[in-house]
C-alpha cells in the first residue's frame, strides 16, 4: 500500500534515539531491499533509516521503527463523556480527555488538524507518565480516559501503557479513533479498551481515497473485531458532509450494513460539519439533512440514532427502541431527564438499553475543564 513514509521525513526532525519520549516497537520488518516496513496500520510505510511515516510520530532509527512521542501530550482536558460521542457508556459522567501529535489518515475536513497533522513536537508541550494520567484522572473524578484529538493507533505503545495505569486505578479507557489498524496490534490494543467510538466517515471507497488517503474495508474490519471478538462497546460518528456523503442512498447503504454485520444495539451519531482544514468550499451541515440520516437509521433497524454538533434536544435524546419512551433526556451534553429503571430498563415496558449503566447518571454536564497534569496528580498525592 502507501509509500509515504519513503517522502514523509523531508524537514522533519533528527530522530534522537536518547530521548526518552523515543521507545521501540514491534510491529515491523525488514523487506529484501533494507528497508524497514512498519505493521502498524495498513499505510505499510516503508522507511530508510531516519525516515518517519506518514503519521510522522513513527519512525526508522538503528534499523527498527520507533514511537518518538512516548510520553509526550498535546494537552489535557476534563469532559463529558457525550462529547466523545458516547451516549451508552456510564451517561453523564467526565471523561480526561489527552492526544499527542500526528495522524495515519490525511482527512482534508480534519477538525483537529492543528494536533493530527502537526509536525512541531513543541506541539507536545505536556511531560506524560502513564500513572500520572492515571492518577489525575482518578483525583479528578473522572470515570474514564479517552484516548482522543488524534488516533490512538499511532501511540499504540503509550496508549496501551495508559490504559493499563488506569484499569490499575479502577479507570475505563476509551478509544476514539478512525479504526485504521492492522489485525494483530488491533488486538492487543483492544484487550485494555473499554469503549470505542470509531468514526465511519463514510461508506465509499471513493470518499475515503479521496478525502482522507484511507480505505473503507480496514474500517469494517476493525468494526466487525470489535463486534464479533471483543466486549469493547462502541459506538459510531459520521460527520455528514454536504455533497460528499450526505446522499439518501449512501447513507442506507451504511444503516443497513450496521444492522446486517454489528447489529441493531450499536448507537450512531450523525454529526454536522463546518468548513476546516483543507475542506473549505463545502456549506456547513443543515440540520435537517442531518435529522433526515437520523430518520433512515432509525427505519433500516437501528435503534440508537442521534444528531450532534446541533441543538437539537430530540435527537441527543435516547428513547425506548420497544415502545419509544424517553428514557435519557439530554440538552447538549446535559442530561435532563433519566427514566432508567435498575438494570438499564425502560419503566414502561421493561426493554433492555443497551450500554454499560451504573443506577444514576453523571453530573458533570456541558463543563470543559483544561487541566495542569502535575496539579492534578499532585492533588492525589502523585
Amino acid at each position: 500500500m502507501s509509500e509515504a513514509g519513503q517522502t514523509g521525513s523531508q524537514g522533519s526532525p533528527v530522530i534522537d534515539v536518547k530521548s526518552p519520549s523515543v521507545v521501540r516497537t514491534k510491529y515491523w520488518h525488514v523487506l529484501e531491499d533494507g528497508r524497514i516496513q512498519c505493521d502498524l496500520c495498513p499505510r505499510f510505510c516503508k522507511l530508510h533509516e531516519g525516515q518517519r511515516g506518514f503519521c510522522f510520530v513513527r519512525g526508522c532509527a538503528r534499523g527498527e521503527v520507533v514511537l518518538t512521542t512516548y510520553g509526550r501530550s498535546s494537552g489535557f482536558c476534563v469532559d463529558p463523556i457525550e462529547k466523545k460521542p458516547l451516549n451508552h457508556f456510564y451517561p453523564g459522567t467526565a471523561v480526561f480527555s489527552f492526544g499527542t501529535a500526528g495522524c495515519n489518515l490525511g482527512c482534508r475536513f480534519c477538525q483537529n488538524w492543528d494536533i493530527s497533522k502537526s509536525r512541531e513536537v513543541d506541539t507536545l508541550s505536556d511531560s506524560a507518565h502513564p500513572k500520572l494520567i492515571a492518577q489525575a484522572a482518578k483525583s479528578l473524578g473522572c470515570q474514564s480516559v479517552a484516548y482522543t484529538y488524534n488516533d490512538p493507533v499511532i501511540f499504540h505503545e503509550y496508549a496501551i501503557d495508559v490504559a493499563n495505569a488506569c484499569r490499575d486505578v479502577g479507570v475505563s479507557s476509551v478509544a476514539v479513533t478512525a479504526g485504521e489498524v492492522c489485525e494483530e496490534p488491533r488486538a492487543e490494543f483492544y484487550s485494555v479498551m473499554d469503549a470505542a467510538n470509531v468514526d465511519l466517515k463514510a461508506f465509499s471507497e471513493e470518499f475515503y481515497q479521496k478525502l482522507c488517503s484511507g480505505h473503507l474495508e480496514a474500517v469494517l474490519e476493525t468494526l466487525k473485531y470489535l463486534k464479533n471478538e471483543t466486549n469493547v462497546w462502541v459506538e459510531l460518528t459520521t460527520l455528514i458532509i454536504p455533497g460528499e456523503n450526505d446522499s439518501d442512498e449512501e447513507i442506507e447503504e451504511m444503516t443497513q450494513w450496521v444492522v446486517g454485520e454489528l447489529g441493531h444495539e450499536v448507537p450512531m451519531h450523525f454529526t454536522a460539519f463546518h468548513p476546516d482544514f483543507r475542506l473549505l468550499d463545502r456549506p456547513p451541515t443543515p440540520p435537517e439533512t442531518l435529522t433526515r440520516a437520523r430518520r433512515i437509521a432509525l427505519e433500516n433497524g437501528v435503534r440508537y440514532a442521534y444528531t450532534g454538533n446541533v441543538y437539537d434536544p430530540h435527537g441527543s435524546s435516547t428513547y425506548c427502541h420497544a415502545c419509544g419512551q424517553l428514557l435519557i433526556g439530554r440538552s447538549g451534553y446535559t442530561i435532563t431527564s433519566w427514566n432508567l429503571t435498575e438494570g438499564a430498563a425502560c419503566p414502561k415496558c421493561g426493554a433492555r438499553l443497551a450500554g454499560v449503566f451504573e443506577s444514576k447518571p453523571g453530573t458533570w454536564g456541558n463543563r470543559r475543564l483544561p487541566v495542569r497534569l502535575r496539579d492534578a496528580a499532585s492533588d492525589a498525592g502523585g
